[in-house]
């Protein structure tokens, strides 16, 4: 069932980001007085195809989803009826074809704008920015911070919630930034912290690189709140109350940490160094070896206490008034694209590994999961997807947008069109750097598939 939600939720995705895209093109083309000869959806061998009118537009839903494009009137690519050269997108000023061009990243910047508009407005649920204990000798744990610290502010901007704390971190570690942070600890009282990420090592990117900062998510303590009938626990004697102090000499702050030493230990015993009612004592287990994703992990059956009260106060829903969530909407989408150009200028200049590229499986993952999650995940989803192809197509890379703006700008300078072998050049160039990049992110999808 999950591989299938997988599925059809990546294909949604992919439908929405390649209309919405194409549509741009099509839209201010239409404007330009550029005639539209097809919109397609998929390239090869069309499977619906549809015309509202003799000398209309042809939109069609091709075979292989992954992509689109709309077919204009243009000389350069084959005879144009006498009737139809006023229309034809050679041409058109050179600033029309730069408008039209530019039209389809501006339209995935666009639809994040309305995407996150329209969640700020309904609001989105989201975890307080409350920390557990950094570990030592991370980022945070050398400025001070402790677990139950709340984040209030970082350079003076407010946080309202765990994922805008994560964004403006994992910003500032890659800036290798200092950042000043106003804190609330457990006890109500306010303080400054000073992070200092000049020492960050931007390989650890790949992954959590928040965690690595020293920034984990308030999780309850250790302690058994219920044992599963015939489970592992139960069989060990583990009762309501008992906190867990150490597994196999190491110590657990948390339940999460708890949770991550039983699953990395499927069929082998671990020791347990507890509290309970009767005082201190070891108690030695094996969790049980099951089956997730392809991945054996341990399983012990035992659920944690948790305050109902407590874990109430340490969520939140973030929402706006409509002018403020557009205001909000905007700079979230400019950031969000401003970082992913960032992110790969440092990859090119070797500061930021490759490995942290992506390609379609991982993409398809995540698509799987947000749609799981809910609404509000799928569209968070969807926005940053929908950014990523904005900037991707911007790039300077022939046979994308970005490739086709840089040959107007030059004609801008240079008076005259680029010529065409010049074209035919970076075609071929771009053609092989696309190819590169789409082997190299499956590599690395493949490799994450594969590793867990």
């Amino acid at each position: 069932m999950s591989l299938a939600i997988t599925i059809i939720a990546f294909l949604v995705a992919l439908g929405v980001l390649i209309i919405v895209h194409e549509y741009g093109h099509y839209a201010v083309a239409r404007l330009c007085g550029v005639k539209v000869l097809r919109f397609s959806v998929g390239f090869g061998r069309p499977l619906i195809t549809k015309r509202f009118a003799p000398e209309g537009t042809q939109w069609v839903i091709a075979a292989l989803p992954f992509g689109g494009y709309v077919k204009m009137v243009d000389e350069r690519e084959g005879e144009v009826r006498p009737q139809d050269l006023p229309f034809a997108f050679n041409r058109k000023s050179v600033w029309r074809r730069i408008l039209i061009v530019a039209a389809g990243p501006a339209a995935n910047l666009l639809l994040a704008v309305v995407l996150y508009w329209g969640l700020f407005m309904a609001g989105i649920p989201d975890a307080r920015p409350v920390i557990s204990a950094p570990e030592p000798g991370s980022v945070a744990a050398e400025a001070g911070l402790a677990r139950g610290d709340t984040l209030l502010r970082i350079d003076g901007e407010p946080i309202e919630g765990w994922q805008e704390a994560r964004w403006r971190l994992m910003q500032l570690a890659v800036g290798h930034a200092e950042a000043r942070l106003e804190v609330l600890d457990s006890q109500g009282r306010l303080s400054e912290k000073t992070l200092d990420m000049r020492r960050f090592d931007l390989d650890e990117l790949e992954g959590d690189p928040v965690a690595k900062l020293g920034f984990r998510l308030y999780r309850p303590d250790a302690v058994i709140g219920h044992t599963l009938p015939g489970s592992v626990a139960e069989r060990s004697g583990l009762q309501r109350g008992d906190r867990v102090l150490q597994v196999d000499g190491k110590p657990i702050r948390s339940w999460d940490e708890f949770v991550i030493a039983v699953r990395g230990h499927p069929g082998v015993p671990i020791r347990l160094h507890i509290a309970g009612r009767a005082g201190q004592s070891d108690v030695t287990l094996v969790p049980e070896r099951v089956e997730d994703r392809g991945h054996a992990i341990g399983r012990i059956g035992a659920e944690p206490l948790v305050d109902p009260a407590q874990m109430k106060s340490l969520f939140t829903e973030v929402r706006y008034a409509p002018a403020h969530a557009l205001r909000f909407a905007a700079a979230k989408t400019w950031d969000t694209a401003v970082f992913s150009m960032e992110m790969i200028g440092k990859m090119l200049v070797g500061q930021v590994s490759w490995r942290n590229l992506s390609g379609p499986v991982t993409i398809a993952d995540y698509a799987g999961q947000s749609a799981q999650a809910g609404w509000t995940a799928y569209l968070v989803f969807l926005a940053v997807i929908s950014i990523s192809l904005g900037v991707l197509n911007v790039l300077p890379i022939p046979l994308l947008d970005g490739g086709h703006l840089l040959y107007y700008v030059i004609e801008v300078f240079k008076g005259s069109p680029v010529s065409e072998k010049a074209m035919e050049i970076g075609q071929r160039v771009g053609l092989t750097v696309l190819l590169f990049l789409m082997a190299f992110a499956f590599y690395n999808d493949i490799n994450r598939l594969f590793s867990g």
